[in-house]
Order: structure tokens, then C-alpha cells, then sequence
């Protein structure tokens, strides 16, 4: 078969294997128009006809191959308007950043380069491709997918780059929740979140990402003045479901304020508003929201009163207690209750070797049985019984019962 020349890898598998890594996927740039595409592979579909996107199958593996373009305005800070067919050079000039712009020749087996990327990655650097401002102007999203790539493979963004992010990040408001939320998905649950948490930071980003949380100030001198992340600490080395990335985000960003160290433990009405922040500008799903919610409760277990040994058993009994505890671990580094965490981790070993979520001695058929009326105070008759039960007050159905009923009789 015949293949119009050129035909260039492109992109991110060029920028991985020139760092060693696997590429995910392969990317395949060429001077043939969309229908000559079609036309040389026989299991094709147009997944971006307009812009010279077309998906070949071979087996089980699918390419994308995009023909050379140039892109005509950006109307919604998102995707061209129009594009137009054209040379290797342009199409690589109107990539966003140098590390993304390389093309390789797999039969002369050589890097092309027109906008510099191979030095920039020798020297660790995230340069943008052209004028910054043009190129953040044209897709906002690139602010976000920015700090991905300079946390990902561990490059500093040149300076003319970074200061165009934090004079565009207010335009991160155009862009859609989904999108937004897939972009912190990738760099929020590696072993490398930590930085991506300090630029987000730092470029005022989290303060458009999370703009139903109370404001506070952006820019590096609130930052060096403030933060005291807590991603370092948080399981490093290892990834991490997104809900605790967002949880310890979130506690991030509220110990960000002048506060102190108590502005770490979120009341229970601002764990429903962060859950809703989260919910709102990141389309999380139930499931993660549920997560994200118990993850910050772990707050009231670190107030001034020392919890219960219902309260402990109860939270050690939640599907999220072992990813709080990642969290704990984490408020452990930092001079917040000190004291009190270390002492609540001695309490969770010590309960852990019991059952910390036995069945309930009582049920809602048994206060019915002994005469009750079902209404309100049934759960909280309940929820009261079982937690002497869980303290070891109370061992005996027939204790259970009693208790019941003079709570009931009480209310």
C-alpha cells in the first residue's frame, strides 16, 4: 500500500519517548487531506472531519491521523472556528506548548523540530509555543493542562509562560466543569500532586476552580505568607483516589487563611459546602461526592472534646475510614493537634482488634413489638441504643429494650 508523504508521529508520543516513558497512545500527523486518508485505510471513522481528525482501526488497535493544520480563531476559548490544511511547521506552531510540538520520522528514524521542544525538555522547561498570551487567549484550557505537564514530568514553567497563566486564569470560567474536572483527575492522583497543588496554588487557578468557597486572596504573596500544603505527606509515592486528593485540596485551601491551624478542621456545614463546590464546578459522580464528604469528617474526631468510643467506632465502621486515616497521616506532619492525632491513631489500633460494627442488639421491629409508636423518635431511640452498645453499657437485648423505653418515655 502507498502512503502519502509525510507522515509524522506527533505530539505527547514523540515528548515520551524523547523522556524514556511509554507512550499511551500514538498520534500520527501527515500532508494528506481527510478523504486521501480514507481512502488508503479500509477501517476508518471521522471522529474530527472539520479539523483533519480521522480514527483508523487495525485490529485492535485504533490511530488517530491528523492532517497538517492551521487554526482560524478561537471564538469560545475552547476550539477553532475554522482550519485550514497546510504544512508540518505551521501545524506544529499552533500546538501549545514546545514539548507538545515535536514530530517524528519513523523511517529516517529522526526528531523534527520547529519550535525548539527538544531543548526545552533537556533543560526540564514549559514553554509555550509562540506569544503565551495568544496561545492561553485561543484555549483556556491550556492553563490547567499546563501545570499537568510541569508536575507530571517534573518541568519549571519560563517565566513569560507563568505569568500568561495567572493573567488568563480567570477565563477558566469558560471552559465546562467536566473538563475542568478531568484536567485535575490527571494531575491531582499521582505521586506528583504535590506540585501541581503548589502551582494551582500559586497561579491563582484554585481560587477560579473553587469560586463558591469563601474568597481569599491569590498571588504569591498570600501564598509564601499562608500555605501550608499538605500533599507532600499525603500517601507519598503512591496515587490516590480523587476524592481524598479533593478532600486534602479542600483542607488545604481553607488552612490557607490567617486563622492558623484550627481553620484545618471544617465545621459539618462547610463539609456540605465543599461537597457542593466540588459537585458544582467539577461534576464529581454521587459516589465521589459521598467520598469527599467522608473523608472531611474526619474533622469533629480532632475538636477540643475527645470523641467517644461510639463516635470512633462508628467512623472506623464508614467505607472511608482508611482513606481519612491517609489524611490523618498527613495532618500529622503539619502542628495541628499533634497530640490529639497521635492519640486517636493509638485509639483506632486498639478498637480495630474488635468488632468495631456489630449488629444491633435492637431493631425497629422490636420497639414496635414492645409497644412503641413508630414515628421521629424512633432513629434517634435507636442510633442512642446502639451506641451504648458500642461503648459495652449495654450487652443484652433485654438490657437494649429497656433502654429504649425509658428514652422513649423521656422524649
Amino acid at each position: 500500500m502507498l502512503v502519502a508523504r509525510p507522515l509524522y508521529f506527533a505530539g505527547g508520543s514523540v515528548r515520551d519517548m524523547l523522556l524514556g516513558l511509554d507512550p499511551k497512545d500514538y498520534d500520527v500527523a501527515t500532508d494528506a487531506p481527510p478523504d486521501r486518508v480514507r481512502q488508503l485505510f479500509s477501517n476508518t471513522q471521522a471522529v474530527g472531519a472539520a479539523f483533519g481528525v480521522i480514527l483508523v482501526r487495525h485490529g485492535p488497535s485504533q490511530i488517530e491521523v491528523a492532517t497538517f493544520r492551521s487554526d482560524g480563531a478561537y471564538e469560545d476559548g475552547r476550539r477553532p472556528s475554522e482550519v485550514r490544511f497546510t504544512t508540518a511547521e505551521e501545524d506544529a506552531k499552533r500546538r501549545d506548548f514546545t514539548i507538545n510540538g515535536l514530530f517524528y520520522d519513523p523511517v529516517e528514524d529522526r526528531v523534527i523540530d520547529y519550535v525548539g521542544g527538544q531543548e526545552d525538555l533537556t533543560v526540564r522547561r514549559l514553554r509555550a509555543i509562540g506569544n503565551p498570551d495568544d496561545r492561553f487567549a485561543e484555549d483556556h484550557l491550556r492553563l490547567l493542562r499546563a501545570v499537568r505537564f510541569a508536575a507530571r514530568f517534573g518541568l519549571a514553567i519560563e517565566p513569560a509562560t507563568e505569568e500568561a497563566i495567572a493573567r488568563h486564569a480567570p477565563n477558566l470560567v469558560r471552559i465546562s466543569p467536566e473538563r475542568v474536572g478531568d484536567e485535575l483527575r490527571a494531575m491531582l492522583t499521582p505521586p506528583t500532586r504535590s506540585k501541581a497543588w503548589d502551582l494551582l496554588w500559586r497561579l491563582g487557578l484554585l481560587s477560579v476552580v473553587f469560586r463558591t468557597l469563601p474568597e481569599k486572596p491569590a498571588g504569591p504573596a498570600w501564598y509564601d505568607k499562608y500555605t501550608r500544603p499538605l500533599f507532600p505527606e499525603l500517601a507519598p509515592g503512591e496515587a490516590v483516589p480523587f476524592p481524598l486528593a479533593l478532600a486534602a485540596l479542600a483542607l488545604c485551601y481553607r488552612s490557607a487563611a490567617p486563622s492558623g491551624p484550627a481553620g484545618l478542621l471544617l465545621e459539618v456545614h462547610e463539609v456540605k459546602r465543599t461537597v457542593q463546590a466540588c459537585r458544582t464546578t467539577l461534576k464529581i459522580s454521587n459516589e465521589e461526592s459521598d467520598a469527599v464528604a467522608g473523608f472531611l469528617h474526619l474533622g469533629p474526631l480532632l475538636r477540643d472534646d475527645p470523641p467517644t468510643v461510639a463516635q470512633m467506632k462508628r467512623f472506623l465502621a464508614t467505607p472511608t475510614s482508611r482513606g481519612a486515616r491517609v489524611l490523618l497521616d498527613a495532618l500529622r506532619q503539619s502542628d495541628t493537634g499533634l497530640t490529639r492525632i497521635l492519640w486517636l491513631r493509638e485509639q483506632f489500633e486498639r478498637l480495630e482488634r474488635e468488632d468495631v460494627a456489630p449488629p444491633p442488639l435492637i431493631r425497629g421491629d422490636d420497639l414496635t413489638a414492645a409497644g412503641m409508636q413508630p414515628g421521629p423518635t424512633f432513629k434517634r431511640v435507636l442510633d442512642a441504643v446502639y451506641d451504648e452498645q458500642l461503648e459495652g453499657r449495654v450487652t443484652t437485648k433485654e438490657r437494649a429494650l429497656e433502654l429504649a423505653l425509658t428514652l422513649s418515655n423521656q422524649s
